[in-house]
């Protein structure tokens, strides 16, 4: 099953990821928590792991909505959008498909909110 937008582009990971974060802000997100997945295994486990980072964007507008609509679907927020680094040194940027996680309400009044955030989150990733 697919769940996600994916896009793999050339570029440094460091740069992509700035340039990632910007262009989410520019599409209303906030990133509200980052996780360096790369650091937290060397801390916790003492082990080496690609560079790979979890962001937890917010489009408050659109959360807003949601949450007026079903107060429970702050379980699936923030809406995650994850890049790590590949063997050949490219970058996989790859956002939640909101529509398929959204599904899981079983509600269809959502499914225009969530095509919102989808098309929001690939705007985003499709920028870069």
């Amino acid at each position: 099953m697919i769940y996600s937008y994916q896009r793999t582009i050339k570029g440094k990971f460091e740069d992509i990821d700035s340039v990632l974060c910007k262009s989410l802000m520019e599409q209303g997100f906030g990133i509200i928590t980052e996780i360096d997945v790369k650091a937290t295994m060397q801390e916790k486990l003492n082990v080496e792991f690609r560079n790979y980072k979890i962001l937890g964007a917010c489009n408050p507008a659109i959360a807003h909505e949601a949450l007026s609509m079903e107060p429970e679907i702050g379980l699936l927020l923030p809406c995650n959008v994850v890049l790590w680094e590949n063997d050949d040194e490219s970058i996989t940027m790859s956002a939640i498909d909101a529509v398929k996680l959204l599904s899981l309400t079983g509600r269809d009044d959502l499914n225009e909110t969530a095509e919102k955030v989808n098309n929001s989150l690939r705007n985003a990733i499709d920028a870069l």
